[in-house]
């Protein structure tokens, strides 16, 4: 695929919002409250890889409380997509990495649901280490996750399951999200791949010189959790310095809009560098297939 393509959301009525769909090498922030639907817009996004680039997109999914989300039940229910767990506890079999056939699975969950916090203020030194302890074990399974599936043609990722924070800053899922994006979808194949197998590197050199990819033709797409739930307080709140949304190249806001004495679901394009999109506020509704952005 072409850098210049734009990539499809897989949401009818969402790309023609977006000026034709979004622009591949770029980050995307979907921000809502949650139940807001951002989880199947994920999905959808996804799935559109299919028809697209002939390979579904690839969820990796942050969320570190108790319930888990129900990415599995929407790819079956919208798709009969039954996705593929990768198992971030496995040993890691580095050795067998290009084997004809090899699977990496479409779906990493990092962390355990344990309920932890997320922040650092609240998580209190011993569960602070902790992290930064599971954070280091499991760094490799994710690097091995995204290069895996970008080598065999993926192009589309979520990330998924960041959790509310004041500021960013704070956000142990933040921290680790800002290193996924800058150390690995944004970074040439073979310096992952360095990353990756560090000193098994050259051994694995002819093996990672036949399986490059361009990373510029990768786009992710990044679902925010936020307090907010009316769209228009979305809206009207500042982008703090150094905030991920305020470096996105799309920013779209997803929440709820009064309708006389009804509540709407409704989403806005915020920001979309690089081409023309609409200003329009739109009600969406959520069916079997998803999110379908109403008629003007």
């Amino acid at each position: 695929m072409s850098a210049d393509v734009r990539l499809t959301t897989g949401v009818p009525g969402l790309d023609e919002l977006l000026g034709g769909g979004l622009l591949p090498g770029t980050l995307t922030v979907v921000v809502g409250a949650s139940g807001i639907g951002k989880t199947q817009l994920g999905v959808q996004f996804c799935n559109a890889g299919l028809a697209q680039d002939l390979h579904r997109g690839v969820i990796f999914d942050m969320n570190a409380r108790v319930d888990a989300q129900s990415h599995f039940d929407y790819a079956r229910r919208m798709f009969a997509w039954n996705l593929k767990q990768t198992n971030s506890n496995a040993p890691l079999e580095l050795e067998h990495f290009f084997a004809a056939g090899r699977e990496y699975g479409d779906y990493l969950h990092i962390f355990d649901h344990s309920g932890r916090r997320v922040i650092h203020d609240e998580a209190g030194f011993d569960h602070w280490l902790d992290w930064q302890s599971e954070l280091s074990t499991k760094l490799a399974h994710t690097i091995a996750f995204f290069y895996g599936n970008f080598i065999q043609g993926v192009r589309r990722c979520v990330v998924d399951g960041i959790e509310p924070a004041d500021r960013q800053s704070d956000s142990i899922q933040f921290e680790l999200f800002e290193y996924i994006y800058h150390q690995i979808l944004r970074k040439e194949y073979d310096w992952v791949a360095r990353d990756l197998f560090r000193q098994n590197y050259r051994a694995n050199a002819a093996a990672i010189e036949q399986h490059k990819y361009n990373h510029r033709e990768t786009a992710c797409l990044l679902l925010y959790t936020c307090h907010e739930t009316m769209l228009d307080a979305l809206i009207e709140r500042p982008l703090q310095s150094g905030d991920l949304a305020a470096g996105a190249n799309t920013l779209i806001y997803m929440g709820k809009i009064r309708e006389g004495r009804a509540l709407r679901r409704a989403l806005y394009v915020a920001k979309h560098r690089g081409s023309d999109c609409s200003e329009e506020v739109c009600s969406y509704t959520i069916n079997d297939s998803g999110l379908v952005v109403d008629p003007a």
